[in-house]
């Protein structure tokens, strides 16, 4: 069993194929795939991708990319929508201050409304988090997110990071960048990570792994990350698949509806 735990099948790079490509990789083996949405017009689209597959799963929430678009009304919107069966989590939220397209103060109002939210409705968050460490480890602890938990998807912190999330209860997702020839710091932060908080995406289209970098990521790759993640683990990829797959499917309930 493999579990692609982070996918936009909703995004445009799949307009032309991606019923086929959703309905191969599973016959290739990966038994679920969560499809977080990134802005309010992608809720909709990746909560018809989950009802039309047993084995697609959706997040709603907005980007920090997209969260200038986010009003007091919008918070409705998304608990509404968060009322579907197939709503394994709130996400993808978080704050982003390597691309800074949204102010960083709105960024923050936003994230820490959705992780309320979140803990209102008993549901797991996926976090992204890019060069904003400090205030989301404040907003995460302020708003008591670990009641929860979640996932700090496509994890780019250090390693003493990941150890407080852990600690916090948190589990850390990884992807294509680990098999990056250039990697380093998150290969310190796979050797670190407690086998039962990792879990294993692809972030597809994006983030393409080695040996298919350059071309579109779809969730048929996510076996090129296991391997690594198992090597850099010391550990059989058989033996990491069936790991991360019962992570998953305990912090999101795979399955279970």
């Amino acid at each position: 069993m493999l579990i692609d735990t982070h996918a936009h099948y909703d995004d445009g790079r799949f307009n032309e194929d991606r019923h086929e490509i959703i309905e191969r990789v599973h016959r290739e083996g990966v038994s679920y795939i969560l499809n977080p949405s990134s802005s309010l017009s992608s809720v909709a689209e990746t909560i018809s991708l989950s009802q039309k597959y047993g084995y697609v799963y959706s997040a709603v929430g907005i980007h920090p990319h997209s969260i200038s678009e986010a009003n007091e009304n919008t918070m409705a919107v998304i608990k509404n929508f968060a009322s579907n069966s197939k709503v394994a989590a709130i996400g993808e939220i978080g704050l982003d201050y390597y691309y800074d397209n949204s102010p960083r103060e709105v960024q923050k109002y936003w994230f820490a409304k959705q992780v309320s939210l979140a803990g209102e409705l008993k549901l797991p968050v996926i976090i992204h988090d890019r060069d904003a460490h400090e205030d989301v480890l404040n907003i995460i602890k302020k708003e008591q997110a670990y009641k929860t938990g979640g996932v700090f998807h496509a994890f780019s912190g250090s390693v003493e990071m990941a150890r407080e999330l852990v600690e916090l209860g948190f589990y850390i997702s990884v992807g294509g960048v680990v098999t990056f020839k250039n990697a380093k710091k998150i290969i310190d932060v796979v050797k670190y990570i407690p086998e039962d908080r990792l879990l294993l995406e692809t972030d597809a289209p994006y983030l393409t792994p080695e040996p298919k970098r350059g071309k579109r990521n779809d969730s048929g790759n996510l076996i090129y990350i296991l391997e690594k993640a198992a090597a850099i683990k010391g550990v059989e990829a058989e033996e990491l698949a069936k790991i991360t797959s019962e992570n998953a499917i305990r912090l999101f309930g795979f399955g279970g509806e």
